[in-house]
């Protein structure tokens, strides 16, 4: 399955509204912008998503995570892992966080988003400076080792059917704008100062 090109109603209009999007930026003192943090189910995309949200909104800035679990108990509750499920999702999700960018909200994501398809379509739907794409790099061994869910465990014994990393596949970045080496050869203070460096140097903060 591959993302839908145009809306399959066509009796639809698109509807401005009254301020620009630089208008809207220097009224609301903020660029909006999506950061994607993508990695195996473990490598610690969450916990540096929160962490860099925590530390973006006691600086003022406004910020929100969407994290994958999260968007599955709502938004997409209809969804499996299935490959056409799995592009579905992040279809979604790229279409909602495109609406959080466009309200100048720090909009971090953390999805598995296994397919770099996805990943790309994505990409394509923000405009230039819009979507910053982090690897959070961690091998499988390195996930489950401290996997307290036990999930991995319960992949292998056939209990989770179409585990990323186990018996689905995932495709790293080739052009992420940061790789963290959530694997254990930088702590979560270096990698969130890196995501915060990075803000910096792309003028979002």
């Amino acid at each position: 399955m591959s993302f839908q090109s145009s809306p399959v109603s066509k009796n639809i209009t698109w509807h401005h509204g009254k301020l620009t999007d630089g208008q809207r930026e220097e009224k609301l003192g903020q660029k909006g912008v999506v950061i994607w943090f993508t990695g195996l189910s473990g490598s610690g995309k969450s916990t540096v998503a929160r962490e860099v949200e925590l530390a973006l909104i006691e600086n003022g800035r406004n910020a929100f995570v969407l994290d994958g679990d999260n968007v599955r108990h709502g938004l997409n509750k209809n969804l499996g892992f299935s490959p056409a499920d799995r592009t579905e999702n992040i279809r979604r999700i790229g279409e909602v966080a495109k609406l959080f960018a466009q309200a100048n909200v720090v909009c971090l994501t953390a999805f598995i988003s296994p397919y770099k398809a996805d990943r790309d379509a994505v990409r394509a739907l923000l405009g230039p400076g819009q979507f910053i794409e982090i690897y959070c790099a961690a091998t499988a061994d390195e996930c489950e080792a401290r996997d307290v869910k036990g999930l991995y465990k319960k992949a292998k014994a056939g209990e989770i059917k179409e585990f990323t990393g186990v018996s689905a596949p995932y495709e790293p970045p080739d052009k992420a704008e940061l790789v963290l080496e959530t694997g254990g050869k930088e702590t979560l203070e270096q990698s969130t100062r890196r995501v915060l460096a990075l803000l910096q140097q792309q003028g979002i903060i």
